[in-house]
């Protein structure tokens, strides 16, 4: 789930920020797993900042937020399992969740550009 107060689908699989769908944690994780890749993604984070003009570092830290965001859920295979296709990228009226973005108001979507 996002920390801000981003629009979320009503199936949970996304939110809305900067006017694209961004897929959410999966909510099937167990609390230590959670905690152990989101402190991963942390450390990989401040490893990207850290590395300056360092390409191999660089390379090497945008890796382990990847595998961190993998680990969460949020990249790579799905974590539902009733085969809808990922739509993560999309701005939401260009997606399935196109009625459900329309009949939000208009501060709602606000929150989501």
């Amino acid at each position: 789930m996002p920390q801000k107060d981003y629009p979320q689908t009503p199936d949970g699989r996304y939110f809305v920020s900067r006017g694209r769908l961004w897929r959410c944690t999966d909510p099937g994780l167990e609390g230590s797993e959670r905690r152990a890749a989101i402190k991963a993604l942390m450390k990989a984070r401040r490893a990207v900042q850290l590395a300056g003009d360092d390409a191999a570092a660089e390379r090497a830290a945008r890796a382990d937020v990847d595998a961190a965001k993998r680990a969460l859920g949020e990249r790579g295979p799905v974590w539902w399992q009733d085969g809808a296709p990922d739509e993560g990228g999309h701005h939401p009226k260009n997606s399935n969740y196109a009625a459900w973005w329309a009949a939000l108001g208009e501060a709602e979507q606000a929150r989501g550009s």
